[in-house]
């Protein structure tokens, strides 16, 4: 059975350097997600900017196109990259398996995506809550016997509430 493995990063530099060592380790990049705010969609009020709203309706994340730029050098290490607005949280970058959970957020927000990615709501909004902050998340979906592995090179990057669902 699958399991999420979950890390929260402060630093984009310290996530682009786990996101690498996996890919390395030859961990497969389309099992590798990422969420992160995209702070270049923020207005001076923290709003989003009405002519820069984006959706999962009118994106095609397969394509690989990276929209946000906030993290170009991020997203740029996962195929798939898109900005999209989430409620309650604002505009994110999201790439990888779990951008697709959050195709049609409405009521959940990013909590609700996390819970249909198999991470437990009460984590949920924690992780979303450390997003809301300016933190980066990086989940991977993995095997029984690859989530040591995969949670040392989380740990070892910086990362933050390592956890494994």
């Amino acid at each position: 059975m699958a399991k999420a493995v979950i890390g929260v990063f402060r630093s984009e530099d310290r996530a682009r350097e786990a996101i690498s060592e996996l890919k390395r380790n030859g961990f497969d990049e389309r099992e590798i997600s990422l969420v992160a705010k995209d702070n270049k969609r923020q207005g001076n009020s923290g709003q989003s900017e009405p002519d820069q709203r984006l959706t999962m309706e009118n994106q095609n994340l397969g394509e690989g196109v990276f929209t946000g730029g906030a993290l170009g050098g991020i997203a740029g290490l996962l195929a798939g990259a898109g900005a999209l607005l989430i409620p309650g949280v604002g505009p994110i970058i999201a790439a990888g398996p779990l951008a697709a959970f959050l195709t049609g957020v409405v009521g959940g927000g990013l909590a609700g995506g996390l819970v249909d990615f198999g991470i437990p709501e009460e984590r949920g909004r924690y992780f979303e809550e450390r997003v809301k902050e300016g933190d980066i998340l990086v989940t991977i979906k993995a095997s029984n016997d690859e989530v040591p592995e995969i949670a040392s090179i989380l740990e070892d990057n910086g990362a933050e509430d390592v956890e494994i669902h």
